[in-house]
């Protein structure tokens, strides 16, 4: 798969939890069960975590391997676990 079909998947998705928490807010202004809005918020945790990891996939796959071939790889790295150390709080 390449960078541009990679984007385009990660915008559709984005797109779809943006929908998804539209759907929330309208869920809470109509008073609907709490059972039913945490439901969803989970919902939207698990895309997000999706897009967080293909964010990832693909970082390993390209930014990595360009930084290593630049013999800039330490940094790189050193960069991807602080900000993977964040993703994962």
């Amino acid at each position: 798969m390449n960078v541009e079909m990679d984007r385009e998947n990660l915008l559709r998705r984005l797109k779809r939890i943006e929908g998804q928490v539209r759907g929330i807010h309208r869920m809470i202004s109509e008073g609907q069960s709490c059972v039913d809005i945490l439901n969803q918020i989970a919902a939207v945790r698990a895309a997000l975590d999706k897009v967080g990891l293909a964010v990832f996939e693909n970082h390993s796959r390209h930014c990595i391997k360009q930084a290593l071939n630049d013999e800039e790889g330490e940094g790189a790295l050193e960069d991807l676990m602080n900000a993977m150390s964040r993703f994962l709080k």
